[in-house]
C-alpha cells in the first residue's frame, strides 16, 4: 500500500478540491435561510393537486409580499419563504391558497426574526473558531510524550488543517447548490458541520494514535512508520466510514424533504472526512519532516 508514497497525488486531489470551493464560496457565497437572515417559511400540502409554481406566484401577488422563494417539496407540497408574515397576512395567504387551488394542509410554519438570525450567525462563527482551537489544544496535549522526530504541537495543527479540508468542502458544494438549486443554510447545516468537525478529529487521530505507539514501540525511518501506522488503521477507517454512510444515504433516502440538505452534508462530510484522515493528515506528517530535514 503506497500511499505514503504518492502523498503529492492525494495532495494535488485535495487542494483541487479545497481551490473549487473556495472559489465557489467567493464567487457566490451562501444561501443562508430564515434562520439566519430573519423571515417566515410555510411548508403546505395541496390535497387535490399541486399547481404550477407560475400559478401559485401569480395567486399571491396581490398581497404586495415582497420577493418569495417558492420551492417544490415532495408530490404534493410546496415550500415558501418570505421577507416576514404576521399573523394577519399568514390567514390571507392560506385563504388565498386554498380559493384558488382547493384544500390545502399546513404541515409547518415558522417566524425567526432579523436579530435572533443576526445573533445565531454570530454564535456560529464563535462556536467553530472555539471548536477549532480547542482541537488543536487537545491533540497537542494528547501527543505531548511524543515529540521526536515531530513536535506534538504539529499534530495537533496538521488535525486542524484536515478538519477545515473536511468542511470547506462540503461548504462550497452547498454554495453550488445555493447558487443553481437554491439550496439554503440553516440552522441544521450548522449542526452537521459541527458534527463533521467531531468525525474529521476522531478519524484523524485514530491514525495519529498509531503513529504514536509505533513510534515508542517499533523501529523503523518515520516514513517506515508512517506507512506501517496507515496499514493498520485503514480497513478499520474503510469500515467505520462505509457503515456510517449506509445509515446517512438511508436517511436521505427515506427520511424525508425536511432533512435531506442535513443528511447530505454529513454524506459529504464523512466521506472527505475518511479521505483525509488517510492520505492527507499522516501523509502530511512525512511531508513535514521531510521539508524540516531539508532546511
Amino acid at each position: 500500500m503506497a500511499i505514503v508514497k504518492l502523498r503529492k497525488i492525494w495532495f494535488l486531489i485535495s487542494a483541487a478540491l479545497v481551490i473549487a470551493s473556495v472559489v465557489f464560496i467567493a464567487l457566490w457565497g451562501l444561501n443562508f435561510g430564515i434562520d439566519f437572515t430573519g423571515g417566515s417559511l410555510a411548508e403546505i400540502k395541496f390535497i387535490e393537486q399541486r399547481p404550477e409554481i407560475p400559478a401559485v406566484r401569480g395567486a399571491l401577488a396581490e398581497f404586495e409580499l415582497g420577493d418569495i422563494n417558492i420551492q417544490p417539496s415532495g408530490d404534493q407540497d410546496i415550500i415558501f419563504r418570505f421577507q416576514f408574515l404576521d399573523e394577519e397576512q399568514k390567514t390571507k395567504v392560506l385563504e388565498k391558497l386554498t380559493a384558488d387551488f382547493g384544500q390545502i394542509e399546513e404541515l409547518r410554519f415558522d417566524n425567526v426574526g432579523p436579530i435572533i438570525g443576526q445573533e445565531l450567525r454570530t454564535k456560529t462563527i464563535y462556536a467553530v473558531i472555539f471548536v477549532l482551537l480547542a482541537i488543536v489544544v487537545y491533540v497537542a496535549w494528547a501527543f505531548r510524550k511524543v515529540s521526536k522526530p515531530i513536535a506534538s504541537w504539529k499534530y495537533g495543527l496538521l488535525t486542524l488543517l484536515a478538519s477545515f479540508h473536511d468542511v470547506i468542502i462540503p461548504i462550497g458544494v452547498f454554495s453550488l447548490l445555493g447558487k443553481f438549486m437554491g439550496t439554503e443554510i440553516n440552522a441544521p447545516f450548522i449542526a452537521a458541520v459541527l458534527t463533521i468537525l467531531g468525525y474529521s478529529v476522531n478519524d484523524t487521530i485514530v491514525v495519529f494514535d498509531r503513529v504514536r505507539e509505533n513510534l515508542l514501540k517499533t523501529e523503523g525511518t518515520f516514513f517506515e512508520i508512517v506507512g506501517r501506522s496507515i496499514r493498520q488503521t485503514f480497513a478499520r477507517s474503510i469500515n467505520t466510514t462505509l457503515t456510517t454512510l449506509l445509515a446517512l444515504i438511508a436517511i436521505y433516502l427515506f427520511g424525508g424533504e425536511t432533512i435531506k440538505d442535513f443528511a447530505l452534508v454529513l454524506i459529504i462530510g464523512v466521506a472527505v472526512g475518511a479521505y483525509s484522515s488517510v492520505f492527507i493528515a499522516s501523509p502530511l506528517l512525512v511531508s513535514w519532516e521531510g521539508f524540516r530535514k531539508r532546511v
